[in-house]
């Protein structure tokens, strides 16, 4: 169960110990399959497909027969849910959109910026044991509210070369243009740098194991990714007027993730946290994925006791937590104070959960700590910006001795002299 923890340093090394990223042998190997890839394409594409997939597709892409035997498959119920969900998720990042802007600054200075959005966009969509149909739509819809014209999915296929109905018709639902039955590493560097079967994108988004998650750090610079997603993670504060009942259930919400993802208590009353103890001990039993929660919990669950509200607000800013749940009577307080965090779910009937299906908000967000300098995935994350500036003769006059010798004390005489090559006759007068 959790342990109990009253030293703040104890709790940030206890977490800060679950990084991967840094492991030799997986980076050794996915580089390894990064060469595979630029070099021989779909030829290495297959090989680790059939490698770590068990199979070798006919065809890379799903196809309309493919498309048409998944809805013909899936649950018609599921699928309305998933629609509404969908529409969840549009509406909310619609708020999102941003536009280009043009000022004039003054007579002869036009300056502005052009969003755009980029030109293709590549989802990740990991299979396991637990397909995450999900997140399929928290990076697909933002991507379409943006303008994305070509959005293409890659998702792993099972042993017979196919792929979970409910995967294809959430990436169909959700605006993507082609899903190719592919996954792992060779998935991310197949859509970094193109192969015959799958085409080059601008940017990779979604999440996955610490192969993909290595496989896009690697790829960062060929094309832009999201982040570098990490274990689950969920922090709550919690005061003695919190249900225990509903605080284990949230905390094994994550904890069924992964064994590496952890799961955070931190409260003023240690009898709470004794009360969360038992709470999970029962509920813990009824889970399917026990053993890999039961891993969770006690590799990377603690129940801080805090000394007050500033010291709980303090160590959740330090955990920058990827979920931070508030089941405290004073949430503002705890709201308006909290600066890293990647989604506040505040109140009794906030359940992270709402959040990863349901309520709107993205669900990719940053792990690791990462919530000090990262932001859940948005529109935002599919536009270029391209700066206008327009300047006629006068104005550059105006000011070009001064932009001249700026160049100048910077060593750079070649741009000094596009300036002052403009203006040669009056500078020999």
């Amino acid at each position: 169960m959790l342990e109990i923890i009253a030293d703040s340093t104890e709790l940030i090394k206890k977490i800060s110990s679950r990084s991967t990223l840094d492991d030799p042998a997986v980076i050794s190997a996915v580089a390894a399959i990064m060469k595979d890839i630029r070099s021989d394409g779909d030829l290495a594409l297959k090989k680790y497909t059939l490698m770590f997939d068990g199979c070798i597709p006919d065809d890379f892409r799903v196809g309309e027969s493919e498309i048409e035997e998944a809805y013909s498959r899936a649950d018609s119920r599921l699928v309305d849910i998933i629609r509404e969900s969908i529409e969840n998720v549009r509406q909310y990042h619609e708020k999102q959109r941003q536009e280009s802007w043009d000022w004039q600054k003054s007579d002869g200075i036009r300056l502005g910026q052009r969003i755009l959005a980029i030109g293709t966009a590549g989802v990740y969509m990991p299979g396991g044991t637990a397909p995450l149909i999900s997140s399929v739509i928290m990076n697909v819809v933002p991507a379409v509210v943006a303008g994305v014209r070509n959005i293409i999915v890659c998702t792993p296929p099972d042993k017979n070369g196919c792929v979970d109905p409910l995967r294809i018709v959430a990436a169909v639902e959700s605006g993507a243009t082609a899903v190719f039955k592919a996954g792992g590493a060779q998935a991310i560097f197949a859509m970094a740098f193109g192969t015959r079967s799958i085409p080059r994108v601008d940017k990779i988004t979604g999440p996955g194991n610490i192969y993909v998650a290595n496989a896009k750090k690697l790829a960062f610079g060929y094309c832009g990714i999201d982040m570098i997603a990490g274990p689950s993670e969920i922090l709550v504060i919690a005061d003695s007027n919190a249900n225990p009942a509903y605080i284990a259930a949230d905390l094994l919400s994550q904890a069924e993730h992964d064994a590496m993802a952890s799961a955070i208590l931190i409260t003023e009353d240690r009898g709470l946290a004794d009360k969360v103890n038992d709470e999970l001990r029962r509920q813990l039993q009824l889970l399917p994925r026990k053993d890999t929660a039961q891993m969770s919990l006690t590799g990377f669950g603690a129940a801080y006791i805090a000394d007050s509200r500033e010291d709980a607000v303090r160590i959740t800013n330090m955990i920058a937590p990827e979920h931070c749940e508030l089941m405290v009577a004073d949430s503002k307080y705890y709201e308006e104070r909290i600066e890293n965090a990647g989604a506040i779910f505040i109140g009794d009937y906030s359940p992270e959960p709402l959040g990863d299906y349901w309520a709107g908000p993205n669900h990719t967000l940053p792990t690791g700590g990462t919530a000090r300098f990262y932001s859940p995935l948005g529109v935002y994350d599919f536009y270029k910006r391209t700066s206008i500036i327009h300047c006629d003769r006068n104005s550059l006059e105006k000011d070009y001795e001064k932009i001249r010798d700026f160049a100048k004390a910077e060593g750079l005489d070649a741009h000094a002299n596009a300036i002052s090559i403009r203006f040669a006759e009056e500078e020999d007068d």
